[in-house]
């Protein structure tokens, strides 16, 4: 019998052990007596702490919340699925699900048993999404300390003193909304609202009445209802994507700029706005002007100040920046402790070309973590397929001169029609003093166009 009873106790304490539950149970005085390694780990205390102990002396719990141990104990009570957040002897907070029931011996309550399920981490990730979803953009938000960014950034700087349109011009992923929101967090319409809307996402039947409003009896259906324009007012309009409008909505947000008023659909009545327009495009404006997709008129009016975010292939030096913040980010998201990554991640990130910018940047950090258990450093195998397909493909150093001559003979037509495109507007310029005047002439473009060829090209002007 004795001998029963030792298997027992060795399978009990084995148990106790294994299970990835707390458990955490108190005599009838409240002093503990069981406390297990999972409740330890749960609570991040040494058992030595917790045993023999009394629940009110380790533990501290909020105004009008009390412990369902107590509960149980002193008034029999059964709790199952009960949230509870109190602290720890080391004021650190706990968040459970408990499982709490009295134990009873010849009807009299001997204890209390508790088994605990830990959801601190849940709580943490729950509460950072939150703050995730509320965020609101600044100049200190955008990451990046390359002299080709930090001059849009102080561009953009002196556009929130002013409340002229402004063009953001830059491909998908490098951050436009984050400058627009920084314009107008900076600006003196800062206190007014922000309303953002993707001219892409819905037909023109929607989008007309979803930025000017709709008048009762316009349309089957239709009531009287404010506009984006309206919604916006003594604040800021971002448009995204503004050349996806058709050209007749194009005329009539021209219009719309140019009066400082709007017509609802429908109605016949005049409504004077204060707004500040914000557009965006992921296309060179002059691309989209000469092939009408955006009107030339509407494209002056709208281009007051022009951003144009340069790729992160061309700032690759932002690239090691802004990967440690994606981890610091979602290390905070996922409750994660990740330190780093290996120098072959880190040295491909620095060679590779990033066609989706820093949201690119993000998606890869992003998924990697999701791939990971334990390991402090994102590895070769935390990548997507692409990437280690890429980097399987990688030549060595030792023929690195033999792979980058293939390179320049394999590269794509966009890049080689780049760089001859910059070639040649160099070299025009050169034979013209560098007077943009001069150069625009012989090069058949208006003294704008090329002032924005010479943006996207990366060119510096000496004269104009």
């Amino acid at each position: 019998m004795e001998k029963e009873n030792k298997r027992q106790s060795i399978i009990y304490e084995k148990l106790l052990e294994e299970i990835d539950l707390g458990v955490h149970a108190v005599d009838h005085t409240g002093r503990t007596v069981i406390y297990n390694e999972k409740m330890s780990a749960i609570e991040n205390m040494n058992p030595d702490e917790v045993l023999d102990k009394h629940i009110s002396d380790v533990f501290k719990f909020k105004e009008g919340q009390g412990s369902t141990l107590e509960s149980a104990l002193s008034e029999g009570a059964e709790a199952r699925n009960v949230k509870q957040t109190y602290l720890n002897n080391h004021g650190g907070e706990i968040t459970t699900i408990n499982h709490t029931f009295p134990v009873k011996q010849k009807g009299r309550i001997v204890g209390a048993l508790e088994i605990t399920q830990d959801i601190t981490k849940l709580e943490r990730m729950i509460q950072e999404n939150m703050k995730r979803g509320r965020k609101t953009y600044s100049f200190e938000s955008i990451l990046g300390s390359s002299p080709a960014l930090q001059e849009v950034v102080e561009h953009a700087k002196r556009a929130t003193r002013t409340n002229s349109s402004v063009l953001i011009i830059g491909e998908t992923g490098t951050g436009k909304e984050m400058f627009a929101q920084s314009i107008h967090n900076g600006s003196s319409r800062s206190s007014g609202p922000l309303i953002s809307q993707n001219c892409a996402a819905l037909p023109d039947s929607l989008i007309e009445g979803l930025l000017f409003g709709t008048k009762k009896g316009a349309f089957t259906g239709s009531e009287d209802r404010p506009g984006l324009f309206e919604q916006a007012e003594g604040g800021t309009l971002l448009l995204d994507e503004i050349n996806a409008l058709s050209p007749p909505l194009q005329s009539k947000l021209l219009r719309a700029i140019q009066e400082k008023t709007i017509r609802r659909v429908g109605d016949t009545k005049e409504r004077e706005t204060d707004i500040r327009l914000i557009a965006t495009m992921n296309e060179d404006p002059i691309d989209a002007v000469t092939e009408q997709r955006l009107r030339k008129d509407l494209f002056y009016r709208l281009s007051v100040v022009s951003l144009f975010i340069p790729p992160l292939r061309d700032r690759q030096h932002d690239v090691i920046e802004l990967a440690d913040y994606f981890i610091s980010t979602y290390n905070a998201l996922f409750q994660m402790n990740v330190k780093g990554m290996s120098d072959e991640v880190w040295s491909f990130f620095q060679t590779y070309d990033w066609p989706g910018n820093v949201r690119e940047v993000e998606h890869v950090i992003e998924g990697a973590m999701n791939l990971m258990t334990e390991q402090e450093r994102i590895t070769t195998a935390h990548l997507p397929l692409h990437f280690r397909k890429r980097m399987a493909l990688e030549v060595p150093a030792e023929n690195q001169e033999t792979a980058e001559q293939s390179g320049r003979e394999t590269r794509s037509l966009k890049n080689y029609l780049f760089d001859k495109e910059k070639e040649y507007v160099k070299q025009v310029l050169q034979q013209n003093n560098y007077s943009i005047k001069q150069a625009a002439a012989q090069l058949g473009l208006s003294r704008q166009s090329l002032q924005y060829r010479l943006k996207k090209l990366g060119i510096k002007k000496i004269r104009t």
